[in-house]
């Protein structure tokens, strides 16, 4: 490695926290001192969602109808990439984890996977209903999304089409998905304050069989706006994060779907919650206008992000290793 390149990783923070907001900007924060160290204005639209690369380089904004992806690692105001073909918000983003492909979903009722090396989208699937969560199966090669209409889809890439439909519960939205980091479960939650929970069989073909395991009422009467369960390293404890309009978030243990913890602090929705790479933090965002970052052990909230001044709509988190160049 020569020596500019020492310099360049050393410049290189190895957490990156990053949170946008109504009041259209996307701030960068330092995790621990709670500073505001990175301001950008992103006046087009407001951002729906926030993704980082897993190499951290890169930062995608999910806005409406583009998704951007600005350079992580510069102070520069502008995108390096802009992606355009949605034609509605952009609800939904994220990468293949060598990060050669970002997949997107939108309210213009498609799903579509872009090569970051190439301009243009290279495939579409049409989900016929407002998109609002995609996840990646951990297998790389399936696609999840659910919808407005309350539709969850398989897309199988290899293929090329929808190998699986279900509805859990008819004319309710699916508003976040979440795949365990082994492809075992997948947790879809809903506008009446449902999850419902799938064991995920392998079938015949390399197709992905959904084997109901359990109905959780998580927050009965409110929305849940995002779920997500606790990453590999969190082992051998297993978590499900819901966050709700009801201004909480509640901690449940995998293991029998009991409440570990209710995390209270925010004065309004909780829209976006991510884990930290150990699954020992979880940071939150709020219409409040903050975001937070809590302690999993004791449930207390020990920093607070403040300097948006409209909703905080949805943060980025990334405190892992880079993957390891094959």
């Amino acid at each position: 490695m020569s020596t500019q390149e020492e310099v360049k990783m050393s410049q290189q923070p190895s957490v990156i926290l990053a949170t946008a907001s109504y009041d259209h900007t996307i701030r960068f924060w330092e995790a621990k001192s709670g500073r505001c160290y990175r301001t950008i204005q992103y006046p087009d639209s407001q951002v729906n969602r926030l993704e980082i690369t897993p190499d951290k380089r890169f930062l995608a904004a999910a806005g409406n109808p583009h998704i951007r992806l600005f350079d992580v690692n510069t102070n520069s105001p502008q995108p390096v990439m802009s992606y355009e073909s949605h034609s509605n918000n952009v609800m939904a983003v994220g990468f293949q984890c060598d990060g050669n492909w970002m997949y997107s979903g939108s309210e213009d009722g498609t799903v579509k996977i872009w090569d970051l090396r190439a301009p243009g989208c290279q495939r579409e699937y049409e989900s016929r209903a407002a998109v609002n969560t995609v996840v990646l199966h951990p297998n790389q090669t399936e696609l999840i999304s659910g919808d407005q209409n309350g539709n969850i889809r398989v897309w199988d890439l290899t293929a090329n089409s929808c190998s699986c439909e279900l509805v859990p519960e008819v004319d309710t939205a699916v508003r976040s998905l979440t795949v365990m980091w082994d492809g075992s479960l997948v947790v879809a939650a809903n506008n009446h304050g449902t999850c419902y929970v799938w064991r995920l069989l392998r079938g015949t073909q390399t197709m992905t069989e959904f084997a109901p395991l359990h109905k959780l009422q998580a927050h009965k009467g409110y929305y849940i706006l995002k779920c997500l369960l606790s990453p590999e390293f969190c082992e051998p404890h297993r978590y499900l994060a819901t966050a709700s309009s009801d201004h909480t978030v509640k901690i449940w243990n995998v293991d029998g779907f009991t409440l570990e913890k209710t995390l209270v602090g925010h004065q309004r929705w909780v829209w976006d919650c991510v884990f930290s790479v150990d699954g020992a933090y979880l940071i939150t965002a709020s219409s409040d206008t903050t975001a937070r970052l809590w302690s999993m052990s004791t449930g207390e909230d020990i920093r607070v992000y403040q300097g948006h001044h409209k909703a905080t709509i949805c943060c980025a988190l990334h405190d892992g290793a880079e993957p390891s160049a094959s």
